[in-house]
């Protein structure tokens, strides 16, 4: 039997197939009845699916990350997909088959870190080398890397999602860099590849997609700058010679500016021209991606335009966006 694919399905569908569930909520409409909103997932997007006259007792049946058995019809609301849930049970996760959850193949993770080590290997000034081999040596970091998302809901909301993002900034700086020879090419490359590690330990996305208690509490931002003064006074230990003051400084500067707003998240705005230049092609790369994501799921096929996104703010014109396949 064919499998009902998020991104296959059409209004007045029925539907009857396995999702995971990306998160869930008990919301009150307007009468004050109980039901339950899903963010449900497969390899091809994300749905959300409503169950009505739902409430604790049926949320506490299942867990984020958990697999369901969805059975509903699907309808168009706002120029997006949602299916309308009339049931849903459990589904033991040995009885899936992964692969029809996750963007990303081995193969395709695989050949994105070795590209990222590939680009990396042109640092050679001595500080900065000594802190890339050890990121690049720690396995539980790169297995790490290989499944984390760079978000949760936002941009790069996947399996090696992080690894992506990244190596994309990576591809665009290596490409700027000629076109500014103010720029230390070395410290952007390297400032590119820490400044979203913190997120493997903000983010949790064994199962479920969510923030960790840390995560909430501290931020990518801190927890990866924390990481580098770490790592940095162990190499000087290791090597019986202190990592540059100034290399450190202004690794940490890009890592905590990064967001590039005070309003954003940043606990400092870009002071560097290496910072200032992170903090542009990172919320590109975010904005575009979340933009591609938004077009690819707008099912309003006589429209040219998108529904309103709110964290946008703004529609999108659908045709500018070419249907491509993840290099």
């Amino acid at each position: 039997m064919t499998r009902q694919n998020i991104s296959d399905l059409q209004p007045r569908e029925s539907v009857d197939e396995v999702y995971r569930v990306a998160d869930k909520q008990v919301r009150s409409n307007r009468q004050g009845s109980d039901y339950l909103l899903l963010q449900l997932t497969d390899r091809t997007g994300q749905i959300s699916g409503l169950k009505w006259n739902a409430g604790q007792s049926l949320y506490e049946t299942f867990q984020k990350g958990d697999f369901l058995r969805i059975v509903g019809n699907a309808q168009l609301h706002n120029g997006m997909m949602q299916i309308l849930v009339q049931d849903l049970e459990v589904v033991p996760a040995d009885s899936v088959d992964l692969a029809d959850f996750s963007k990303t193949s081995p193969e395709q993770v695989e050949g994105w870190l070795t590209e990222l080590r590939t680009i990396l290997s042109s640092v050679q000034q001595e500080d900065l080398r000594a802190l890339l081999d050890d990121y690049l040596n720690d396995a539980d970091l790169i297995e790490r890397l290989r499944r984390a998302p760079a978000g949760i809901k936002t941009h790069h909301a996947f399996e090696g999602g992080l690894l992506r993002h990244v190596l994309d900034l990576l591809r665009v700086a290596q490409a700027i860099a000629p076109l500014y020879p103010q720029l230390d090419d070395q410290m952007l490359l390297v400032g590119v590849f820490l400044h979203d590690l913190g997120k493997l330990q903000e983010l949790s996305y064994d199962g479920d997609m969510t923030y960790t208690d840390p995560g909430q509490l501290i931020g990518h931002l801190v927890q990866g700058a924390a990481d580098l003064q770490v790592r940095a006074e162990r190499i000087g230990q290791q090597r019986g010679r202190r990592i540059d003051d100034q290399v450190l400084w202004r690794l940490q500067h890009m890592i905590l500016s990064h967001h590039g707003q005070l309003e954003h998240g940043s606990p400092k705005v870009p002071m560097t021209i290496e910072a200032i230049v992170l903090a542009y092609i990172d919320d590109l790369d975010a904005k575009l991606n979340a933009a591609t994501d938004l077009i690819g799921a707008d099912r309003n096929s006589d429209s040219s335009w998108t529904a309103f996104n709110p964290i946008l703010g703004r529609k999108l014109f659908k045709p500018s966006a070419r249907a491509i396949s993840p290099q």
